[in-house]
């Protein structure tokens, strides 16, 4: 069983996630028609000389469910597009939605689980290994890992000395997307900390639209602006002792966060109303909408997808993004998450599949989509569709610091479930942000219910 002192030494070296050989000749399967022509059953992928010999499974269905839906849906399903044209199978995808711990354990209590989970909670995996639902990999798709990913990857989907996962998808949610038009117009300048950020919201405020939309109505965009606030302000020492909890939620350092998001969260001139109610997919449109809703949303680098998705914008001219800013002098970090791919069996088209997961072939599919950032060192970098998709991995790869996602990292009952937890004791702060202290009891009681002290 993996500790919470395990995944965050390793997720300390996600710096070395990224590949930084742009010019590599790796091919992307099915991006262009001539591509596709160059791929064969038998795919070999030039930078590490790994092969994959993709198996005839003709008549066998493969079920696969995430967290995934719109737009990101739409692109893994084009990833398991691919394998199906190369092996024959047939692959059905399940959107779990926001609440992937409850809705994957109705599912296992049924006895109707998938053969293929992607989630994005290291927590959920340690607890899906200790019941015993999900299996360690072959010794095929651990080929593939080590061919492809630096050992942090690996370390993360490590549990008791056998690899059970592929980590998939990675993401950087420590960016800030804003409205080019809309800051050009209001005179504003791209902050690098947290005072000038406050300051550029009110400016385009000013300017006749609101400076910042938020989509808060299940509550895990609020987890991702704590966390980012709370690695700059109380530094990554705290951020881990706050995620093993071994600090309570009542901590100053806490309290010194909730504040900052408070004042800024709490001020009706900076931020459009609604976003108790509002989703985030919808946050995204009411920013790049036209005309313009609002100036600026936060969230991962995943909104480039939504952008493209929801609204006639074109990221790197109409949108763009900047890292979260620095707070009281702290230095760049970067807070993240990803998808590991988890197995319930060890049949053959399952491990086929997840050997798939772990390739460079499946990673370049959805990089050329847009809206991804892998954590497989051989993808080929140069595929990212535009500037900024690679400066979010660039930023990603080259933090200073980086902490996983402290909400996937705690257990699911306090991290990760829709109306319970941190996602609902934040949205209640994000609609009373007077009072703070209450928030954080809350946030404590929450805690040691969950952790079961």
């Amino acid at each position: 069983m993996k500790t919470i002192a395990a995944v965050m030494a390793a997720s300390a070296f996600l710096a070395a996630c990224g590949s930084d050989e742009a010019d590599d000749e790796t091919t992307t399967p099915d991006a262009t028609d001539e591509t596709s022509e160059e791929t064969s059953d038998d795919s070999t992928d030039e930078s590490t000389g790994d092969t994959i010999d993709y198996p005839d499974l003709s008549g066998e269905t493969i079920d696969v469910a995430s967290d995934w839906s719109g737009a990101e849906q739409a692109n893994f399903e084009a990833v398991l597009d691919y394998f199906e044209e190369q092996t024959g199978a047939s692959v059905t995808y399940q959107s779990l939605g926001n609440n992937v711990a409850t809705a994957l354990g109705t599912q296992i209590e049924g006895g109707g689980a998938p053969d293929i989970a992607l989630v994005p909670q290291p927590g959920l995996v340690d607890q899906l290994v200790d019941s015993g639902d999900i299996v360690p990999v072959t010794e095929n798709v651990v080929a593939q890992v080590d061919a492809n990913y630096a050992e942090t990857w690996r370390d993360l989907s490590t549990y008791d000395g056998e690899l059970y996962g592929v980590w998939f998808k990675a993401a950087n949610k420590s960016t800030m997307w804003y409205n080019v038009g809309v800051y050009d117009d209001a005179g504003a300048e791209i902050p690098e900390t947290w005072d000038d950020f406050m300051s550029t919201l009110q400016l385009v405020s000013d300017s006749g639209v609101p400076g910042l939309v938020v989509g808060a109505d299940v509550g895990w965009p609020l987890t991702d602006w704590f966390e980012n606030v709370y690695l700059r302000t109380a530094g990554a020492d705290m951020y881990d002792q706050l995620a093993a909890h071994e600090i309570p939620w009542t901590d100053e350092s806490v309290v010194e966060a909730l504040e900052i998001l408070g004042d800024l969260w709490g001020d009706e001139t900076l931020v459009l109303p609604g976003g108790a109610q509002r989703s985030f997919p919808d946050s995204v449109t009411a920013a790049f909408t036209d005309p313009p809703e609002a100036g600026t949303v936060f969230e991962g680098d995943f909104v480039a997808g939504n952008i493209a998705d929801q609204t006639d914008a074109v990221v790197g001219e109409d949108a763009n993004f900047y890292p979260f800013p620095s707070i009281n002098g702290s230095e760049p970090a970067v807070m993240g998450a990803g998808n590991v791919a988890i197995a319930f069996n060890d049949d053959e088209a399952t491990m086929a599949l997840m050997e798939y997961l772990a390739s460079p072939d499946a990673a370049n599919i959805w990089i050329e989509l847009g809206g991804f950032t892998s954590p497989n060192q051989n993808a080929d970098t140069s595929l990212y569709p535009d500037e900024v998709s690679l400066a979010i991995a660039e930023q990603l790869t080259s933090a200073e610091t980086f902490r996983f996602d402290m909400s996937d990292l705690t257990p699911s009952a306090f991290g990760g479930t829709e109306g319970a937890g941190m996602w609902s004791i934040l949205i209640d702060f994000y609609q009373n942000t007077d009072d703070v202290e209450g928030t954080a009891q809350a946030l404590e009681d929450a805690a040691v219910a969950a952790y079961g002290e």
